[in-house]
């Protein structure tokens, strides 16, 4: 088959780093090729050159048998180029109609013709099975329904190459199988899909190619049915697979956390957490699962102390936290690894030593007399979690805007795991790592339980859950709706809980 994208040798600097260095990547017309590769390997980077977002130093790019190279995004689109970034870029405010259409408003005599944009996209719906509800707030939707809408944007503009980023990073089994028939609908009307995943059952299962990049270099390119996720594993990272697994039990009875009938609104006002209550031991991890905006994030943020309760009440070692400020709970020793890094965990264009002292900048060895901060001390401890954690960059002085998003996500991981703690908050800790990291987290995470920490651990990797965890609940529209031994569920039995497909008593 022709192809659809060819790139030739493409390279990209930036201080201190080479994030492509002469990749070599054919994309056939019409067929959905994977790209892998460890944090940091220039996936993304190649992505946004592609997509115009960035110009590359070097190489040469053909779409459509046409050499180009793009300033912009319009440029990109405008040659029937789409992406779906990792994190949806969606108003929450406005309808399913009013995202699909900003900036790409059809207009008649000068007005925006709302009624042909809702029948272009019910068209679209209807030939790829992207079916959506066109005036539902996007605020109302699950985390699937969102995800069709950005295809159904980049579809909109008449997108014949999809870019899909990381696209079942957040999503359950069943919306996973939803989004791969998707895949193949828009495959045999004839679209080209470039898919990035680190979940390599995932790759093998849709992919007709898979290209493996690593550091910053095209190390080869393979069919799916010649080669295994353990095979893929090795050209990423050079290890095999690895499998989170909980080994003996270290569970005791003493509770560290404890929250007790805990209820809280949104920010709209509205009650979002329903009476929960759940304890977690030392030496335990708890796993929290659920489809994403059914109370977990409001869970989280009222241990930590973002948001208040409107009744009930949560606990740590006995005592209750009632009026207690974030910065007194995390003196206390509660660590927190968000679930949205650059809006919770990271000050972007700060260098990463700064960062490393986030919610510990009150406590040795970042500061003397509770004051003063000592930078050197800061800078050292910073050297020892990128070393320890492997985080990618030329020194602990770069902006943590200049990381890729794996390598942000092990340096916060790296900083609250190194802390004196006795719980942990991790809310999607391996989100956006590659396997060789997923597996050093996963280590810290099962160390750190063996010596007595108590974990609270929210995932949408469903896998992860059931083998780290010493217990299971899920949410569901706020409550708990289920308690399950990780020893004998499976992630399809998991997501049809979370789903409300199945409830505790059996099926719904």
């Amino acid at each position: 088959m022709a192809s659809a994208v060819l790139l030739e040798g493409i390279t990209k600097r930036f201080p201190g780093v080479i994030a492509n260095d002469g990749v070599n990547l054919d994309v056939a017309e019409g067929e959905i090729h994977a790209i892998c590769g460890e944090n940091g390997a220039g996936k993304s980077t190649l992505m946004k050159i592609l997509y115009g977002m960035q110009p590359a130093d070097e190489g040469r790019m053909v779409v459509n048998g046409q050499e180009v190279k793009f300033s912009s995004p319009k440029e990109a689109i405008a040659l029937g180029i789409g992406m779906v970034h990792q994190h949806f870029m969606l108003a929450d405010n406005l309808s399913v109609l009013e995202n699909v259409i900003l900036g790409a408003e059809p207009a008649k005599n000068g007005i925006i013709d709302f009624p042909e944009a809702r029948r272009h996209i019910i068209e679209l719906g209807e030939d790829y099975g992207l079916k959506v509800g066109t005036r539902d707030l996007v605020e109302s939707l699950e985390v699937g329904e969102r995800q069709r809408i950005e295809i159904i944007k980049v579809l909109f503009r008449g997108a014949k190459i999809l870019i899909l980023d990381e696209p079942t990073a957040v999503l359950v089994p069943q919306e996973v199988e939803e989004l791969f028939r998707n895949m193949r609908e828009l495959k045999a009307n004839g679209h080209t899909i470039i898919f990035i995943d680190h979940k390599l059952d995932e790759v093998l299962e849709i992919a007709d190619t898979i290209t493996v990049i690593r550091a910053g270099k095209t190390i080869d390119t393979v069919k799916p049915e010649d080669v295994t996720a353990r095979d893929l594993a090795e050209l990423m990272v050079g290890s095999e697979l690895p499998v989170p697994e909980t080994r003996e039990s270290t569970v005791t009875d003493h509770v560290v956390i404890e929250a007790v009938d805990a209820a809280a609104d949104d920010d709209a006002g509205s009650p979002k957490l329903r009476a929960v209550s759940m304890k977690v031991h030392k030496g335990e991890i708890l796993g929290i699962a659920g489809v994403e905006g059914n109370g977990q994030a409001e869970f989280v943020e009222a241990l930590m102390g973002m948001r208040p309760l409107t009744s009930g009440s949560i606990s740590l070692e006995g005592v209750r936290m009632k009026g207690w400020g974030t910065r007194q709970r995390r003196e206390a020793g509660i660590g927190y690894i968000p679930e949205d890094r650059t809006r919770r965990g990271l000050l972007a264009g700060f260098p990463l030593w700064e960062n490393a002292m986030l919610g510990q900048q009150s406590m040795e060895p970042y500061v003397r007399n509770g004051f003063w901060i000592q930078r050197e001390a800061a800078r050292s401890h910073t050297g020892k979690i990128v070393e320890q954690f492997d985080v990618r960059t030329p020194s602990v002085d770069v902006a943590a805007h200049a990381l890729s998003g794996g390598n942000q996500q092990k340096l916060i991981v790296g900083r609250e795991m190194s802390a004196e703690l006795v719980a942990l908050i991790a809310a999607h800790p391996t989100r956006g790592i590659d396997v060789g990291a997923q597996a050093a987290v996963w280590e810290e995470l099962r160390q750190a339980r063996a010596t007595g920490l108590a974990v609270i651990l929210i995932s949408a990797d469903l896998e992860e859950l059931i083998g780290l965890s010493d217990r299971l609940v899920v949410m569901l529209r706020g409550d708990i709706v289920a308690e399950l031994d990780p020893t004998k569920v499976t992630p399809r039995d998991l997501g049809s809980y979370m789903t409300g497909a199945s409830t505790q008593g059996g099926e719904s």
